[in-house]
């Protein structure tokens, strides 16, 4: 069964970004990851189409009973852990991946911070130069009138809205 979905109370604003880690002696100077960052719906509507950029939605069963943002993959929070090596070869050839969940203050930045982690300690080479958050998570890109896809593939082929 379906959780109630989340919403978000007064104009709280989002969480700061990770402070920069320091960079792996293995990767190279091109691949350094400098952090975590946070991206607006309105800039991720001009990144959607991009072919270098991922959309990693983290929520667990709520992206089963609600939508998703068209084009995502889906890595549930509650196993993102386990599957790291997998979502690594996933998005091997992307330069930017946008993590969210349903508001993106705990399961949206902490599995952008885990994978931001894995790469930097991950021996095999990944084109990913960037790790951002969408800010206010699905529910804000829905409350703002974004086009959502309600499609049940996985992952999800962005021909839907």
């Amino acid at each position: 069964m379906c959780k109630p979905r989340q919403t978000k109370r007064g104009q709280e604003s989002p969480p700061s970004p990770a402070r920069p880690r320091p960079r792996s002696p293995r990767r190279p100077e091109t691949m350094a990851r400098k952090g975590v960052s946070y991206v607006t719906a309105a800039q991720l509507v001009s990144m959607v189409r991009d072919p270098r950029v991922a959309i990693i939605d983290v929520r667990d069963e709520e992206r089963i009973c609600d939508a998703h943002i068209a084009g995502s993959h889906h890595y549930a929070s509650d196993g993102f852990a386990d599957r790291l090596p997998e979502i690594a070869e996933a998005t091997r050839a992307k330069e930017t991946l946008v993590f969210h969940c349903a508001l993106s203050q705990v399961r949206g930045p902490s599995c952008a911070r885990m994978f931001l982690d894995y790469l930097s300690e991950a021996k095999e080479e990944s084109a990913v130069k960037s790790i951002t958050v969408l800010e206010l998570g699905f529910n804000g890109w829905e409350l703002s009138g974004r086009a959502v896809c309600r499609c049940k593939d996985a992952p999800c082929k962005g021909v839907c809205s």
